[in-house]
Formats: structure tokens, sequence, C-alpha cells
């Protein structure tokens, strides 16, 4: 695949980047991500200085940006966990965001070449998504393929994709317990695939490797309260998937998934995890049949009030399970006012105009 040096949607695109260490990692991405913007968040202690290489168009926000931008609302961004990435998302003012953490580098393609994460994770985002049909060729819009016999003509259109997910080798997005029994266990195996999640289905969405459109879909990639102070971690991502894909399906929009991958570097610590998953593990069981049922009313236009609505069904029904999920759609609630905030038409990047460390 070619380097990023037509820089694709360069004008319409961050590059969103949790991290509490030095982005020397970026080094690898530079043939690749150096065209674009980028928008660091600092998780961590805010008096330590992040080092950028050189050459990287960026913005920086620690925790002292946050408070000051969102004052009061600053509470719904977690605090000591990856999922302060999506304040990223909140200050962007492109219309695509991809994100990726700090220990994933460049993966190779079976041939050895290097795979340009970015350039396909767009072309999943500029070509439409099947999510009522599911066409056993995979993505009937790459090269090479297309609708097989039997799939209604009314359907090939398709939908505006919304999610790109991509995958990883090396080490594996697995929770603790299953660290814990295959500690050595290594993902080799690269399949040449995207598919669209069906209409109905809901996903683990992993937050290391991702794309989407803003536009569509961003008031609803909300990553939760998770970390310091909270009881249960690394469960960010996967509670913003499944609200995204509940609205994705009552909104009418396709998330993908497959294609592409990167090299997951480091394995974090089992039993740290398994201490921030534990709650979680036993949640889980109420959680997917809570998104599974969850139904939207048709009034629910925007994501906006899509997320609202599912923040009161997350009080009302996910609350008897624990004191914390009261909390969480109190928190839903806060994250959807910063966001109506910090993103009024008339006023759009005035906000994030005052005080990040930006480079170059």
């Amino acid at each position: 695949m070619s380097t990023g040096g037509d820089a694709l949607l360069k004008e319409e695109l961050d590059i969103v980047i949790p991290t509490i260490r030095n982005l020397d990692f970026l080094e690898m991405w530079r043939p690749f991500l150096q065209p674009y913007h980028l928008i660091i968040v600092q998780d961590g202690d805010p008096s330590k200085v992040i080092k950028v290489p050189d050459g990287f168009d960026y913005e920086l926000y620690n925790r002292n940006d946050i408070n000051r931008l969102l004052g009061p609302r600053a509470s719904c961004i977690s605090f000591k966990d990856s999922a302060c990435r999506c304040f990223g998302y909140m200050v962007s003012k492109k219309k695509y965001i991809f994100t990726i953490d700090d220990d994933c580098f460049v993966a190779k393609d079976p041939s050895g070449e290097k795979i340009n994460a970015l350039a396909q994770h767009i072309k999943n985002l500029l070509s439409p998504s099947t999510p009522f049909f599911f066409n056993t060729l995979y993505d009937p819009y790459r090269e090479g393929a297309d609708f097989v016999r039997g799939y209604p003509f009314s359907l090939r259109e398709g939908v505006a994709t919304a999610v790109s997910h991509g995958l990883w080798l090396n080490i594996p997005d697995y929770d603790a317990p299953t660290q814990l029994v295959k500690p050595l266990e290594r993902n080799t195996r690269f399949v040449d695939a995207v598919l669209t999640i069906p209409k109905g289905t809901l996903f683990p969405m992993c937050g290391m490797n991702l794309a989407f459109n803003r536009e569509l879909i961003g008031p609803a990639m909300y990553f939760g309260l998770m970390g310091d102070g909270q009881p249960i971690g690394r469960y960010d991502d996967m509670w913003a998937g499944w609200c995204v894909k509940v609205i994705c399906d009552h909104l009418g929009l396709g998330v993908k998934t497959g294609l592409p991958y990167i090299w997951h570097s480091k394995a974090s610590n089992p039993f740290v995890n398994l201490k921030k998953e534990y709650k979680g593990i036993f949640w889980q069981e109420e959680i997917i049949p809570f998104f599974q049922s969850a139904t939207l009313p048709k009034d629910c236009t925007t994501v906006q009030k899509c997320y609202m609505e599912l923040s009161k069904q997350v009080k009302d029904k996910l609350g008897k399970v624990d004191p914390y999920f009261s909390k969480l759609a109190e928190a839903m609630v806060t994250w959807i006012e910063a966001w109506d905030e910090l993103n009024p038409s008339a006023q759009a990047g005035v906000a994030a105009a005052n005080g990040p460390v930006k480079g170059k």
C-alpha cells in the first residue's frame, strides 16, 4: 500500500492519541501520519513534559486544559485511563477521526510490505456499508468483489459508514482471564477481509486502531467513566462501541471491521487488568442483554437525541445493577452538554483555540 505522501483527507481528518509517555513510536508512523494534524491527550500528571518527535503538527491537552475548557463538565472525562482520548474527539473540528495507542506500530502484510493503516481506514469510511443483508464475499465495494447472486438490488447502494474498526497482529486484545491462561499466544493470522457488522449485532469495539466519521457519529463516541475513582476500567471503548452500534442501527448507519491491521507491541499486565475488569466481567452479563434489547423512539433523529435517550435507559435499567451506572448515565448527559457547548455551528473552533501546547 502506498505511503501517506498524498495525504488522503489531510484537511478533513485528525489523529487522536492518548498517552502518558514520550511519543517516540510516531517515528515508525512518520511516512503515513506526518501530513496530518495530531490531537494528543495527556493522561496523568499534567506537569510531566511529553516529547513529540520533530516535524509533527500537533495540539497537546493535559488535565489542566480539560478542566479549563470544560469547567465543571470536565468530570465526564476519565482520569488515569486511556478513556480520556474522547476529549480529543470533542475538541476536534474535522470530519474524520483516527485514534491509535502509543504501543501500536506499523504492521506488515504477508508480502512483507508495511501497512498504511490510516489509508485503509479512509477507504473503509469512504465506501458504503451493508448492515441489512450479509454479502458472503464480505465487502462488495472492494476491488475484485461484488454483490453475490441473490443479493437484493434495492439494498446494493448500501448506507454511509460511520465506523471503521481495525485489528491487530502480535498481541491480541484479550481480557485478563484469557491473558492469564494464554500468556504466550500471539495473533499471526492476517485475514484480508473487511465486513459490515450486521444490523442488530453487537461487537466488542477496541479503541487502539479505530477510525470514525465524526460528523455522523461523534457525539456517541463517549468512552465512559473509567480509571481513577471508578470501580471499573478497560471497558471504555467497548461501552462506546455498544452505544454506537445501537445508535447506528437506529439511524441506518454502518460499522465495518477487519482491515487494517496494526502491530500491537506490548501486553498489559493481566493481574492489573483483572483488578480493573473484575466487576465488568460480571456486569457485562447484564450490559449485553440491555443493549441487545435497547430500542430508540422514532423522534430520536440525531445522535445527540439518541444518546440522551440511551442515557435514560441506562439509568432506569442498569442503575438497578449497580449505582455506578446511574453515575455513568449522568456523565453521558454531561458529555453531550459539553460536546454541544464546544461544537456550536456558529462558534466552531473558538473554545479549543485557547490553551493547549502546539507544535510543528
